[in-house]
C-alpha cells in the first residue's frame, strides 16, 4: 500500500512524518520521500538552490520520481510493504504548474502526460492545509527561503492541491494543519492502520 503526505512548505509534513515513525513503529512501514536520496535527488536540490530554468527543474523532479519508483516504490509494493512517502507526484502537479506558467502551455496537462503510463498512483493521500501566512511564519528564520517559498507562490500551490483533492475525493484526506501535532498524528496514524488492516501490536511508548 502506498500512502503519501502532501502540503505546502510549512504545513507540518516533517512533524507528521516524525510522529508516524514513532506511532507506527510496530508495523514497520517504509518511509521515503521526494526528492529522494539518490544522485538524481541531489541534482534536484541543486537546481532548486540555483533557481534553474523551470523546465529543467521540472524534468529533474520527474527523473527523481522515476528513480524513486525503480529503487523504492515498486520493490516495496511487490514485497507487500506499507510505504509512506513525504511528497510524491502530487507535489509536481501542485508546484510545477506555478513555476512553469508562461513557459509551457497548460503545464498541468503536460506534467500529467509526462507521467502517463509509468507512474504509480497512491492508494491514499493526506493533504495538510494551512493558511499561507501561518506556513510562512513557520518557515521564517529557520533557513534561507527557496524561490517557491513565497506567499504568492504557496497560495497558488495550495489552490492547486485543493483542486487535485476535489478531483479525487476518495483518495485525498484533507487535514487542518493548524491543529496540534499530536492530534493530527493520532488521526492519521489511526486511518493508516484502518486502511492497511494493521492493528496495534503493542502500546506506543
Amino acid at each position: 500500500m502506498l500512502i503519501t503526505i502532501e502540503g505546502i512548505d510549512g504545513s507540518g509534513k516533517s512533524s507528521l512524518i516524525a510522529f508516524l515513525k514513532e506511532s507506527l513503529d510496530d508495523i514497520s512501514p517504509v518511509f521515503t520521500r521526494e526528492p529522494g536520496s539518490t544522485w538524481v535527488g541531489d541534482q534536484v536540490r541543486r537546481a532548486i538552490a540555483e533557481e534553474s530554468d523551470p523546465v529543467t527543474e521540472a524534468l529533474l523532479f520527474v527523473a527523481d520520481h522515476a528513480a524513486h519508483l525503480e529503487t523504492v516504490i515498486r520493490p516495496g509494493l511487490a514485497n507487500g510493504s506499507l510505504i509512506i512517502s513525504d511528497r510524491y507526484s502530487d507535489s509536481r502537479y501542485a508546484y510545477q504548474p506555478v513555476t512553469l506558467e508562461g513557459h509551457i502551455p497548460d503545464p498541468l496537462y503536460w506534467l500529467r502526460q509526462v507521467h502517463n503510463g509509468w507512474t504509480v498512483l497512491p492508494d491514499l493521500t493526506f493533504l495538510l492545509v494551512v493558511p499561507v501566512e501561518v506556513a510562512i511564519a513557520r518557515l521564517s528564520g529557520t533557513r534561507q527561503m527557496e524561490h517557491f517559498e513565497q506567499a504568492g507562490v504557496l497560495s497558488k500551490v495550495q489552490e492547486n492541491y485543493l483542486a487535485l483533492a476535489a478531483e479525487e475525493p476518495s483518495r485525498f484526506v484533507i487535514i487542518d494543519a493548524e491543529k496540534e501535532c499530536d492530534e493530527i498524528g493520532t488521526f492519521v496514524s489511526d486511518v493508516i492502520r484502518q486502511k492497511s488492516g494493521s492493528s496495534r501490536s503493542r502500546p506506543r511508548s
